[in-house]
C-alpha cells in the first residue's frame, strides 16, 4: 500500500530555531492552520493552536519561536512549549501539548504524512 504524503514546503524556507511555514490542514471536516518548524536539525509540525485555547501561537506569521530561540511561545497567553516534542514547559497552557503532525523530510522537501 503507497503512503500517501502531501507537499508542505521546500526545506529551505524553515530554517533552525527560525521561522516556520504555515499551512492549513483539513480536519474534522473544517481547514485549520497548522505550521512547521526546524529545531536542532530535524523537522517537528503542530497544528497552530495553543494548548490553553484555540488561538494561533505565531505573533507574526511563522514567528513561532520565543527570543532565546529555544522554545515555542504563544504570542497571545507566553505559554511556553518544547519544539521538539510540543510538551508544554510552562504558562498558560497547564499540562497541554501542541497537537503534533506526522512530517517526513525527502530530499529536500518536507511533506505531511497522512494520519491513519
Amino acid at each position: 500500500m503507497a503512503e500517501a504524503l502531501r507537499l508542505i514546503c521546500a526545506s529551505a524556507e524553515v530554517t533552525d530555531a527560525g521561522k516556520g511555514f504555515r499551512f492549513r490542514i483539513r480536519r474534522y471536516g473544517r481547514e485549520v492552520p497548522a505550521f512547521v518548524i526546524r529545531f536542532n536539525g530535524q523537522v517537528h509540525a503542530y497544528l497552530n493552536e495553543c494548548g490553553h485555547v484555540p488561538a494561533e501561537l505565531d505573533w507574526m506569521p511563522g514567528e513561532f519561536f520565543d527570543d532565546s530561540k529555544l522554545y515555542l511561545i504563544c504570542s497571545i497567553h507566553g505559554a511556553l512549549y518544547a519544539p521538539d516534542s510540543g510538551r508544554c514547559l510552562g504558562g498558560r497552557c497547564q499540562g497541554r501539548g501542541l497537537k503534533p503532525l506526522p512530517v517526513r523530510e525527502i530530499d529536500g522537501l518536507i511533506f505531511l504524512e497522512s494520519e491513519r
